[in-house]
C-alpha cells in the first residue's frame, strides 16, 4: 500500500515525491538516524552524534502539546531508572530531547519548572524547524531509539513499549 501511495505522490507531484520517499526511506529500522545540531538553552551547539557510544531516544515535543507535557514525568522516570544502567553494547543511556517550539521563555520555564535534566535543544522555529522536515514529523510527541553506533533501533513508542524497547539492550 505503501509504495502505490508513493508512486501515485510522485506522479502528482513530480520531484516533491521523491523527497518524501526519501525520508521515509531513511528512518526505517536499522537505518542511520541522521544528525542533529541545535542549540541549548544556554546556546551552546549540542550534537546528537556527540553521543556516539550511549542508547539515546530522542524525544520530538512541545511546550504546547498536551500528550507531550504529560509524557515528561515518564521520561523522567526512564532516564532516571536507566541513566545509571549497564547496556550490552552501549556506554549509557541519554534522552536528546528536541523542543517544537517559538518562543524561548516557554521553553526555558517549562524545563527549569519540570526540573528535566536531560539534553534539550532547539532552533525556535517551531514547525519551520529543518529538524522536523528530515525525521518527517507529522504529529507530537515522536521519539526515535538509537544505538551507540547512530542506527534506529525503533521509532515512535510510548509507555511500556518504550521501557521494553530500552530494556532490550540492557546487559544480563
Amino acid at each position: 500500500m505503501r509504495i502505490l501511495i508513493m508512486a501515485v505522490a510522485l506522479l502528482l507531484f513530480g520531484g516533491a515525491g521523491s523527497t518524501v520517499t526519501a525520508q521515509l526511506c531513511g528512518l526505517e529500522k536499522g537505518n542511520k538516524a541522521p544528525e542533529i545540531r541545535l542549540p541549548s538553552i544556554k546556546g551552546d551547539t549540542v550534537s546528537l552524534y556527540s553521543l556516539k557510544g550511549k542508547l539515546v531516544l530522542i524525544d520530538f515535543w512541545g511546550t504546547w502539546c498536551a500528550p507531550c507535557v504529560e509524557e515528561q514525568s515518564e521520561l523522567a522516570r526512564l532516564y532516571q531508572q536507566y541513566k545509571p544502567a549497564h547496556f550490552v553494547n552501549e556506554k549509557g543511556f541519554e534522552i536528546y530531547g528536541v523542543a517544537l517550539e517559538a518562543k524561548k521563555p516557554n521553553w526555558e520555564n517549562f524545563i527549569s519548572k519540570n526540573k528535566i535534566s536531560w539534553i534539550q535543544v532547539s532552533d525556535l522555529k517551531f514547525w519551520r524547524s529543518p529538524v522536523a522536515k528530515t525525521y518527517n514529523i507529522q504529529g507530537l510527541p515522536f521519539n526515535v531509539l538509537i544505538d551507540g553506533k547512530g542506527v534506529i533501533l525503533a521509532k515512535n513508542l510510548h509507555g511500556t513499549d518504550l521501557e521494553k524497547a530500552i530494556g532490550k539492550n540492557l546487559s544480563k
